[in-house]
């Protein structure tokens, strides 16, 4: 994936997050995602981020590739979230891996009756 588009990407849902409350005040985990090959390699590009991260989690998909999802505790900037996927890229790319995307959950706010 082209980082123009990764970029597009990342202001799009920024900005969605911005219209709907979110809190760029508060630090969040914010999930990171890859596809790998193979297991093998999927945890030994977790094992680059231990420490750092918050959680990881490596799953097989249904088409045979591994998923590793990364939770790294930080603000939901632009710059930040961006450096870190180049980053993110960088180690997994010796291993095959791709990135896939990134997320945050956000609380929602029922208001009371």
């Amino acid at each position: 994936m082209s980082t123009a588009y990764q970029e597009d990407i990342s202001s799009n849902v920024l900005r969605r997050m911005k219209e709907s409350g979110f809190d760029f005040a508060r630090i969040h985990p914010i999930e990171f995602y890859a596809i790998f090959p193979d297991e093998e390699r999927a945890r030994q590009a977790a094992d680059q981020y231990r420490g750092e991260s918050l959680n990881t989690q490596i799953n097989v998909r249904d088409d045979g590739a591994w998923h590793l999802q990364l939770s790294k505790v930080m603000h939901a900037t632009y710059d930040g979230i961006g450096d870190f996927e180049q980053d993110f890229q960088a180690a997994i790319t010796p291993l095959d891996g791709e990135v896939e995307g990134w997320g945050v959950r956000q609380e929602i706010r029922r208001l009371h009756a």
